[in-house]
């Protein structure tokens, strides 16, 4: 009981002290792994649990949503791609559907990859 409490302090503080770049990342990292988590309950057929994980990513879209910029012409390319990813999530949701979350998978990874990249390079130049 005390490592678990040792792991949650630790984990809260990694996110309050991440900056809004790290925070991004993690959320593309926790979308990923909710993704992962719902392919392999449709794999043991547990309808819940895929249920439960591709609502978490949903709510994960959401928030990239709600905290675009729009004063940037990047944001409506940027809330093009979360609003298809989330027909996908709608589609897999109701269909169970393996390789529909397999496709949004490969989108959030492309995504993160590429915020990762922004990052280092920005780090760089600082």
């Amino acid at each position: 009981m005390l490592t678990k409490n040792r792991y949650a302090a630790y984990a809260n503080n990694k996110i309050m002290t991440a900056s809004k770049g790290e925070l991004t990342l993690m959320l593309y990292d926790g979308a990923i792994k909710f993704c992962n988590k719902a392919i392999a309950a449709i794999d043991a057929h547990n309808i819940e649990q895929a249920h439960v994980n591709i609502v978490k990513v949903e709510n994960i879209i959401e928030e990239f949503q709600a905290t675009l910029n729009h004063k940037y012409p990047v944001a409506k390319d940027f809330n093009n791609v979360y609003r298809y990813l989330m027909d996908l999530l709608r589609q897999a949701n109701l269909k169970k559907d393996k390789k529909i979350l397999e496709e949004v998978l490969k989108h959030l990874r492309t995504m993160r990859d590429t915020w990762k990249e922004v990052m280092q390079k920005s780090m760089q130049q600082a």
